[in-house]
């Protein structure tokens, strides 16, 4: 996404689809940052019902963040989550 509206948007719908989310950790993996650009790799952990579910069920997501010096402090330039939380085969990402 680009833009303030568009992020608002995805975040938003994004929202929707998850209920009764429970017991947020993060795990922080790994940072690094310069004098102007800086990164964070964590994993989140929850229970929640995801897609209407009728079940809570556990979630970890892979999250990384991005941060951008300017005038008036830091500011997230780019944020990536995603469910790959360990070792897959190479097979899993080929597409068919």
């Amino acid at each position: 996404m680009r833009g303030w509206e568009a992020v608002r948007e995805a975040g938003t719908r994004a929202a929707t689809q998850i209920a009764d989310g429970e017991a947020f950790t993060v795990e922080l993996v790994s940072t690094y940052a310069t004098t102007d650009l800086a990164y964070e790799l964590e994993t989140h952990r929850f229970r929640a019902r995801m897609g209407g579910a009728d079940e809570a069920a556990p979630v970890s997501l892979r999250v990384t963040t991005i941060y951008r010096r300017e005038n008036d402090g830091w500011r997230i330039v780019h944020r990536h989550a995603d469910p790959i939380t360990g070792e897959r085969p190479v097979e899993s990402v080929a597409q068919s």
